[in-house]
Parts: structure tokens; sequence; C-alpha cells
């Protein structure tokens, strides 16, 4: 009989489009490097689902997903063995078999993200070596502003400003929004019940601009209200872009900080 796997991964997406796989052009996915490792193993295996769909470009620290296997190996034996015909940006950080109810994407009530950033202006430390995980910023930034503004992206609203070519309904819950100063970075941490497409990207698009003095943080409410894309910044790179937690429970910020604190590096 077979039984459901909930699954934790880790991946750098610098070198996939996207997680979903893409079985009619053959691009190269997370869904598709996982379906085949999986498949090397002896047993029937589902097709993986996500909590989240990932762009091109986009990380993850701790992607939950679910299969179901015939596989008779217990769970750690069953991670290993996965792991092994995994290629090294893709790799399975916790693997335990649940109820076959669960589903990671359906049961999930709240996504969480992180967008990194860091003022290189006098200090371009990093440039080569972070260029694929970190976003630079050429010139200085009005950070309290910054923050000031992302306080304001909260609640449930129609976020139709901050999507891109989105078919579904616009309105989301928006739990956190919240800019910090973290070592030497800026680091936008975001949680909603659901994200519209590029949304992420675009409201740290928005923040930049306000950092750069093109929008002040008053005009973030008008920029909401008034559902129209052009009124809001740039999509930014992928690159910076970490999928850090899906969550089953109902939302707590104490319970998800802890959960995106045992992931961070």
């Amino acid at each position: 009989m077979p039984r459901r796997i909930k699954l934790k991964l880790e991946y750098d997406g610098s070198d996939f489009y996207g997680w979903q796989l893409q079985a009619k052009t053959g691009e190269r996915t997370v869904q598709g490097e996982l379906e085949r490792a999986v498949a090397h193993l002896p047993g029937v295996h589902s097709p993986i689902k996500a909590a989240g769909r990932t762009d091109t470009g986009v990380h993850a620290l701790a992607m939950i997903a679910h299969l179901d296997t015939t596989s008779e190996l217990i769970d750690e034996r069953l991670r290993m063995a996965i792991n092994a015909h995994l290629p090294d940006d893709v790799v399975i950080l916790e693997l335990k078999t649940v109820e076959d109810t669960f589903e990671a994407q359906f049961d999930c009530l709240y996504r969480r993200y992180l967008y990194r950033m860091r003022v290189v202006r006098g200090d371009p430390r990093g440039l080569a070596l972070q260029r694929l995980r970190v976003l630079p910023v050429f010139r200085t930034l009005d950070v309290a502003a910054m923050q000031k503004a992302a306080r304001l992206i909260s609640g449930t609203e129609d976020y139709s400003s901050f999507a891109t070519r989105e078919t579904r309904s616009p309105v989301r819950t928006v739990y956190l929004c919240e800019l910090r100063e973290e070592g030497a970075e800026l680091r936008l941490h975001i949680a909603a019940d659901g994200f519209l497409r590029n949304m992420v990207r675009t409201v740290v698009g928005t923040l930049l601009w306000v950092g750069k003095g093109k929008l002040g943080p008053h005009e973030i409410p008008e920029i909401i209200a008034a559902r129209d894309r052009t009124r809001a910044g740039h999509n930014v790179a992928p690159s910076g872009l970490y999928f850090v937690e899906a969550g089953y429970a109902p939302w707590c910020e104490e319970s998800s900080e802890h959960a995106t604190g045992s992931v961070l590096l």
C-alpha cells in the first residue's frame, strides 16, 4: 500500500526554470529533478506537489511538498536514498510519513518569503560571490522611509497594483510586511495567505522607489487603492527571493519567526 510522504526542501533556483514540471518544453525544474530522483527507487511513486510554485531563479530554504510512494524504506533511509540521486542544487532536509489526507498546497494557510538586498555603494564586497543570492543596490537609501512604507502593505486588500498578468482573484491577506536591517543586508520579510504573480518582487521594487525618493511612504495606500500596476515599482530580479515557510496552522507571528529563524543561514 502507498504511504504519503512530506518533504522539506532546500534549493538554489539559479539554474531552474521554476518549480513546476515543464513536460512539453523540457526546461529544467525542481519538480522534474525530484521526480527523476524518486524514479530511481523501487516502487510506485506519485507526482510531487509543493506548497508553492516558485518562479525561475527563485530559491527555497524550506519548501514543503508531498508524494505517495510504495517504497518500504524507513523515512531517514528514504530521504538519503532520494538525495543520493539529486543534483547539488536541491536537497531534501527532512522527510516523514504523514496522514494520507495531508496536502502540501491546499492545507497551507500562509506562505512566507524573504527578499535580500545590500547597498554596495562604497563597499563592493560580495558583488561577484553573491550575484545570484542578493540584490545589489548601487546608491544610498532612506531605509526609515522604506520601513514605514512596508508596514503600510498589510491586511486584506485587492493587490492588483503589485501583480503581473494575474488571472486569479487579486484579493490577498498580508500578515507581515517588514523591512529589517540584518547584518550588512536589508531583508524584506513578507507573509500572506497567498501571493499574486510577481507580487513580492514588485513590492520590493516599490520600496526601492521609496528609498530613492521617487515615492513617499504616504503614497503606498494610494497605490494599493488604485489597483493599477503602472503605479507601483518595477519587478526586481528573482535572485534575491527565497521561499522560507509554508504555514499549516493559523498565522502566529511568534511561531513564524521561530520557524523562519531555524532555516535562515
